[in-house]
């Protein structure tokens, strides 16, 4: 296996929380570089009333422009499926990169996504195309993609569980992935109970300039008391957050 899998429970957690919620709490502990660990905006969203994925990222490229040897388009689908399940968790998302040039042929389409869905991914992120989208809306499926293409031309996966480069992020196999409307991250794996306890921490703390906003007759002294408040709040989630873990650790030792 790649990974060492997190808690289930603690995935699940994670998926209560926007993609934003996410990284605003990745951020303040300060273990990455605020401008990196999320894709550029040329990664859309395909379905975007469906709610956050998080899962481990089973990446493979992908080619379409040139003449395949193999004109069967899913000749290796097969060897990917086996591969996601010696090595990696579930639950998984498939993260392609587009090798060509520009998207030529669509990435995914209804067979591949039923297949990965089968097989315990919960949705499937692309720097190529997408198609099918109504037989993969109806699937539950959820997808990412830069472009929508009609035709899979000569489509074929290339390589499986290799590093991928995609809109800006290098993805490894087995990345912690969160991904919603709003467009996709990675979690360290290194703080993923922390930021799952603490983006409850972030959201109460924004609580207390949002319900002031919302109340009667704010005032500009009154919102700078509200940021003030906030901020000192934030400064202490990381902390709070990696005690709360140290304590759920002893406490399930001691059990």
């Amino acid at each position: 296996m790649l990974i060492e899998p997190a808690n289930p429970a603690t995935l699940e957690e994670l998926k209560k929380y926007d993609t934003p919620t996410v990284l605003n709490c990745i951020e303040l502990f300060d273990v990455r570089p605020r401008h990196e660990g999320f894709m550029t905006g040329a990664m859309k969203a395909c379905f975007p009333e469906m709610g956050p994925i998080c899962a481990y990222a089973s990446t493979a490229t992908f080619e379409s422009a040139t003449k395949a040897t193999n004109p069967d388009a899913y000749s290796n689908l097969g060897e990917q499926v086996a591969k996601m399940e010696a090595d990696l968790p579930r639950p998984r998302v498939v993260v392609f990169q587009d090798l060509d040039p520009e998207p030529c042929g669509a990435t995914f389409g209804e067979v591949m996504c039923t297949v990965y869905n089968a097989f315990g991914c919960d949705g499937l992120i692309t720097s190529g195309g997408a198609r099918d989208l109504d037989q993969v809306r109806a699937i539950g499926f959820p997808c990412w993609s830069t472009s929508v293409i009609s035709s899979h031309a000569w489509c074929r996966i290339v390589d499986v569980h290799v590093p991928v480069d995609v809109c800006g992020v290098t993805i490894e196999p087995g990345a912690l992935i969160h991904a919603d409307c709003n467009g996709v991250a990675t979690i360290p794996h290194e703080i993923v109970r922390e930021v799952a306890l603490g983006c409850k921490y972030l959201v109460e703390a924004e609580d207390l300039v949002l319900g002031y906003a919302r109340g009667d007759n704010p005032t500009v002294e009154g919102l700078r008391e509200a940021q003030g408040a906030m901020r000192r709040r934030f400064g202490e989630i990381a902390a709070q957050a990696k005690k709360g873990v140290r304590n759920l650790s002893s406490e399930r030792k001691g059990s």
